[in-house]
């Protein structure tokens, strides 16, 4: 356990590396240039362009510039933001908590609904399966954005029963500020959850343990939560460490129709602007979130069903 343990993390360091290269070599890459920006097509020396471009080590050979960020990055230093003249790990770290009240939020809307709703499907045959599997696909199918736009129209805007703009503060405030983003960030992963969640506990009511348990005597309730959800929970954990993680980056549109003041709208202001080491911060937090979720899921896994053997070993 703790060996394969120790080979995920090094593997999970090794996806950060390669990952913060290939994000800083794209930024690199891409048109327009940082003291374009800042003189906002002013007419101005060649010293003065000189000047910005020491500031921000724009002189320097690619690599050097790489490892000199990277180096940053270890120390907890992202640089400084071209456009807000400030440190760019402060700039970032103000933001997270609307991120990730609103991610945790959306997060607990998913995994409970989305199991909820497939388990209901699975279990209670004809009307309710039908009702859920068409519930699902019009979820499933929903963009962000128009679920954003729908909710905020017809809640906000119509009837008035939840704010549409802000993050609100304490706690009864954020959940009622929050409630319309999260539920336009989490419907359409709800839908997939849901149809995972419902084929793999299909998939096990048909096993043979499933009808032994049955035929002992033991309750239904019993039945299911022994010896079905448990022996579901891989995929179902699977599908649901993979949207969970994917939800930084899902809320770029939800916090910019909602005027929140998060990760995602600043990388969307960022990516405006040219502001590059912000761009190359946010993007390399939302990868080790990624990275990050999946490691633990993937060590958790015998945990979720104690037949599966660590490292495949059986």
């Amino acid at each position: 356990m703790t060996w394969y343990a120790v080979r995920r993390l090094l593997g999970l360091l090794a996806v950060l590396m390669a990952t913060s290269f290939l994000i800083f070599a794209a930024v690199y890459i891409a048109p327009g240039s940082p003291e374009s920006f800042l003189l906002q097509g002013k007419t101005v020396s060649p010293a003065t362009v000189q000047a910005i471009r020491d500031q921000y080590h724009l002189n320097d050979p690619f690599l050097v510039q790489y490892f000199k960020w990277l180096g940053g990055v270890v120390q907890g230093d992202f640089g400084r933001s071209i456009v807000f003249r400030q440190s760019v790990s402060g700039l970032v770290w103000s933001r997270v908590p609307t991120t990730l009240e609103l991610t945790v939020y959306s997060a607990v809307l998913i995994v409970v609904t989305g199991i909820a709703a497939g388990t209901l499907a699975a279990v209670r045959r004809g009307h309710a399966d039908r009702s859920v599997l068409i519930g699902t696909s019009a979820a499933a199918a929903m963009p962000s954005f128009v679920a954003a736009i729908v909710l905020a129209t017809l809640f906000a805007v119509n009837l008035g029963w939840f704010p549409a703009f802000g993050a609100g503060t304490g706690v009864g405030g954020t959940i009622w500020h929050l409630t319309l983003p999260a539920i336009a960030l989490a419907l359409s992963w709800i839908g997939l959850v849901g149809r995972v969640t419902r084929s793999a506990v299909m998939e096990e009511l048909r096993r043979e343990h499933v009808e032994t348990g049955r035929s002992r005597g033991l309750p239904e309730r019993v039945v299911i939560r022994r010896h079905v959800l448990r022996n579901a929970m891989i995929p179902i954990s699977t599908i649901s460490a993979l949207v969970v993680a994917g939800l930084v980056s899902g809320a770029v549109v939800v916090e910019a129709a909602f005027a929140l003041n998060g990760l995602g709208s600043l990388l969307l202001q960022s990516v405006t602007t040219k502001d590059f080491p912000v761009i190359q911060a946010i993007s390399l937090i939302i990868v080790a979130v990624f990275v990050i979720v999946n490691t633990v899921v993937d060590v958790l896994y015998a945990v979720i069903d104690p037949r599966v053997r660590i490292g495949g070993n059986r």
